[in-house]
């Protein structure tokens, strides 16, 4: 069984950065692809990035371009999302997605979520 947990997320100033996690277990995650979702308030989920399995590929949506840095670490099963320049439109609760690189993903493959909050 897939488990995906998420953490580094919470309370930053505008501008401010945060570094998130994802540790992956129950899967081969070598050859698996991964992706970062996230989902604001009273809104549905978005994707975010996606990255390959083996690191060499990035992905991300319109919004977070130049301010966004996915990675992984395969030597520990680890997905990270850096976040930078954050606004208050990041407030979100952010979402490791395990098998896939666009999109949303089945939701059985997704993580509990961490918080984001960005505000002054």
């Amino acid at each position: 069984q897939v488990r995906l947990v998420e953490s580094g997320g919470g309370l930053v100033q505008p501008g401010g950065s945060l570094n998130l996690s994802c540790a992956a277990s129950g899967l081969i995650f070598d050859i698996t692809p991964m992706s970062w979702v996230r989902q604001a308030p009273g809104q549905d989920p978005r994707w975010v990035s996606g990255i390959n399995s083996r690191g060499s590929q990035t992905y991300y949506t319109e919004s977070v371009k130049g301010r966004f840095t996915i990675s992984r670490d395969n030597t520990k099963n680890m997905l990270y999302l850096q976040m930078n320049d954050l606004t208050p439109e990041d407030t979100a609760l952010y979402i490791c997605g395990a098998g896939f690189l666009q999109g949303l993903g089945p939701r059985d493959k997704w993580g509990q979520g961490i918080q984001v909050t960005v505000s002054s």
